[in-house]
């Protein structure tokens, strides 16, 4: 008999996402400000921070949407719109070029004469590479007239001293498991969510979405039963490397596991080997079967 397949979960891009659990405190403050900006000037760069997955760019876009019916114009800078300097698309690449702050820049300064509010929405921060992220500073020091910035970023510490400084910084919290089965409810409520893959992701529901699209949360049960079992040989290490280390996004879970063990003390080594995986060019099953090792021989 063939092997079941996995049921495959589409998510929608944040920009397309009307629902929006959890973070309504900020919603609301930025709506105060904004319904109020003609008798107090609302501050015009907005930084939403906190860890992945759990709606900092759902809440910029809902916040873009609320006020769109008094913006002339909407600017969006990531990945997806990245370019490069001939001016050809490069959505491939892992950080966001100057040029694509540069063209942005100069299609902001097109749509100056027509006096309406405008809105830039950079997601994320953190993949500015050094360029790109001067070239925005120097756009934050003087912030032109009526222009609103939706600065998303996952670690507030990897941002320019200089660009928080300049910006309302908003710190947005985890979801809590109630936010997160209501989410799963929503987008997939045909899945069987455990508790355990709950708690695993630490209240990100990105992180669910990503589990459960790669198969992720039955892998890692299987790897916590390996880690488990006192009978577990090399074959069976290997033959769970094999299923780990070709996909990249699955590689955190190794981390999961070592901190659902208590070995803090494993941390610090297993980030920096899972980092080399990619930086070193390492041979992924080797790589990962030995961490698998290492952890197990901890236990």
């Amino acid at each position: 008999m063939a092997p079941k397949k996995a049921p495959e979960y589409t998510f929608p891009a944040p920009m397309d996402n009307d629902t929006l659990v959890g973070h309504a405190d900020i919603l609301q403050s930025f709506m105060n400000a904004w319904n109020a900006r003609d008798a107090h000037p609302i501050h015009p760069v907005w930084m939403l921070t906190g860890p992945r997955g759990i709606g900092k760019a759902t809440l910029a876009y809902k916040i873009a949407k609320n006020v769109y019916g008094n913006v002339g114009d909407f600017f969006i800078i990531d990945l997806a719109r990245n370019i490069d300097k001939d001016g050809k698309n490069k959505s491939d690449g892992k950080v966001i070029s100057v040029y694509t702050v540069r063209a942005m820049i100069e299609r902001m300064r097109m749509s100056s004469m027509s006096g309406e509010w405008r809105v830039v929405l950079i997601d994320s921060v953190d993949e500015l590479n050094t360029a790109a992220s001067n070239a925005i500073l120097k756009l934050l020091e003087e912030p032109p007239a009526k222009t609103l910035f939706l600065l998303v970023t996952h670690q507030l510490a990897n941002v320019l001293p200089t660009v928080r400084s300049r910006a309302r910084v908003e710190k947005m919290r985890p979801l809590t498991i109630a936010q997160l089965r209501e989410l799963c409810a929503k987008f997939i409520p045909d899945a069987d969510i455990s508790t355990a893959t709950l708690k695993l992701a630490n209240g990100s529901f990105g992180k669910i979405a990503s589990l459960k699209s790669s198969g992720g949360d039955v892998i890692y049960e299987d790897l916590i039963e390996l880690l488990k079992n006192p009978r577990a040989s090399y074959g069976d290490i290997m033959a769970m490397s094999k299923k780990i280390a070709p996909n990249p996004a699955l590689h955190g879970i190794l981390l999961d596991a070592v901190a659902g063990f208590g070995l803090a003390d494993m941390y610090p080594a297993t980030t920096h080997a899972i980092a080399d995986i990619a930086r070193v060019n390492l041979e992924p099953e080797i790589a990962v079967f030995k961490i698998i090792a290492d952890i197990k021989k901890c236990l």
